[in-house]
């Protein structure tokens, strides 16, 4: 029965974090169906319409990264990227509908096949002026250039397992990238009016568990469960191009090169959508970190949160804690706390004491350059009884603290913090009884607010 159990644990525990891969195996053949769109292909389709299409021509849109596969086994001849990016770009100026794209990749061909027309009209119409001319081609005011500059693998690798007794489970993941560059250039005189910079990750990832259990003698039980998901290259790069396209439309709307027929209204709010992606992207590095240009400041914060004393009676319970404070910063990274807190301390029938504490910390902030990051801070500080006391007891204790934290920054002025700190009384009086050589100790913990003044320069770095 307890063999059962642990059977149905690591089958459970796999098939839901990965269900949705998991319940949809291939046990068939499939038939050939309409390839997949991203999210950016739908905002493609629902730009807003233009004044009239831009007739462009995109001779190739190249590979540019001359990578090959990677491979554990050997060499491989096979390229890490699509060599159609050319038509991947095209589909993505027709679905657009701001471009009307035309016939540059194979034009030998398609002069070729003209010449051919002119030919048999002349060969079976004779020198008849009357006959029809073959039109003539349209011709680009636009070139697009550009291609895939990069391919970057294995950008960051990870992964976590355990195993217990036999019983056991791991995840790996991998992350790739590729970069996308596409220019918009003037046919008349050879100006660059627009280059759009555009990168897009791709994960890999495993997730297995598995169990080896001696069920009998000399009769062992195997079981193993898992899958592997890797986002196809191909449509990493549909999605990097298309995003180049968009991206390209309303810079050239932004920059008046060309211009929607919607009105004024519908302009100004897609530039400014737009530009809201940019300041993001501005403020996101590598591996999605979100950076922040933090000025030397001060702030006002609130917590609330519980403690919990380490003392010499047992049986302790959380006691309710409530605290403000005031932080300047002295740099990017180092900062000076005052904190003001009143807060109970507490063991089941035995002690229950009110207290007011300050304390004095120097600090020290991890990452200064993110959105999240964490803390840490210690100093010396002082606590005070606020009710009544036996006459023999002192009401005024000494103490230093340290502990940690993590902040997050909503916007410019507000950010949400989380901490744990740890307090090391000078005496064995905290609690009223004197036992052992260990002096009074306790724990606080919370979360809380901080109220920048004058903003916290939330800005992204150059």
């Amino acid at each position: 029965m307890k063999l059962l159990k642990i059977i149905c644990l690591v089958s459970v525990i796999t098939t839901t974090i990965s269900c949705g891969t998991y319940f949809n195996q291939p046990v068939d053949f499939t038939e050939a169906r309409i390839g997949e769109t991203s999210p950016v292909t739908k905002r493609l389709n629902t730009l807003p319409l233009p004044q009239e299409p831009v007739v462009v021509g995109v001779y190739n849109f190249r590979d540019l990264t001359g990578q090959y596969k990677p491979s554990d086994v050997g060499s491989t001849f096979s390229t890490a990227v699509t060599q159609g990016a050319t038509s991947i770009l095209i589909k993505a100026l027709e679905d657009s509908k701001w471009f009307t794209p035309i016939e540059r990749e194979n034009i030998g061909n398609l002069l070729n096949e003209r010449n051919i027309i002119r030919s048999t009209r002349q060969e079976y119409q004779g020198s008849n002026e009357s006959q029809p001319q073959v039109p003539p081609l349209l011709y680009a005011g636009i070139l697009l250039e550009g291609g895939i500059v990069s391919y970057d693998t294995n950008i960051i690798t990870g992964g976590m397992g355990a195993r217990y007794f036999g019983v056991g489970g791991s995840t790996q993941y991998r992350e790739d990238r590729i970069t996308v560059y596409l220019r918009a250039i003037s046919t008349s005189n050879g100006k660059i009016l627009k280059n759009v910079y555009i990168s897009k990750t791709i994960l890999s990832q495993a997730l297995d568990a598995s169990l080896y259990k001696y069920v009998n003698f000399q009769r062992l039980l195997e079981v193993e469960v898992g899958f592997t998901r890797n986002e196809p290259v191909q449509l990493a790069v549909k999605e990097a191009i298309e995003k180049a396209v968009e991206g390209l439309i309303i810079e050239g709307v932004k920059d008046n090169l060309w211009n929607t027929k919607e009105g004024d209204d519908v302009k100004a709010k897609m530039i400014a959508d737009y530009e809201a992606e940019k300041e993001e992207a501005e403020m996101t590095k590598l591996y999605d970190r979100k950076f922040v240009e933090r000025k030397s400041g001060s702030s006002f914060g609130v917590g609330i949160g519980g403690t919990l004393m380490s003392g010499d009676y047992s049986d302790e319970e959380v006691g309710a804690a409530l605290n403000i404070d005031f932080t300047t910063n002295f740099s990017r990274s180092l900062f000076l706390n005052m904190n003001l807190g009143a807060f109970e301390l507490k063991n089941q029938n035995a002690f229950s004491r009110k207290l007011a504490g300050f304390d004095l910390n120097a600090g020290y902030l991890v990452l200064p350059n993110d959105n999240l990051s964490p803390y840490i801070y210690g100093g010396p500080g002082i606590i005070l009884g606020l009710d009544n006391i036996p006459e023999d007891q002192e009401n005024i204790h000494l103490k230093v603290q340290y502990g940690l934290g993590l902040e997050y920054l909503l916007n410019n002025n507000l950010g949400l913090k989380i901490f744990a700190q740890h307090n090391l009384s000078f005496d064995d009086e905290v609690d009223y009884i004197i036992n052992g050589k260990r002096n009074d100790q306790y724990f606080n913990f919370g979360l809380g607010v901080n109220f920048y003044l004058g903003g916290s320069g939330n800005k992204g770095t150059k």
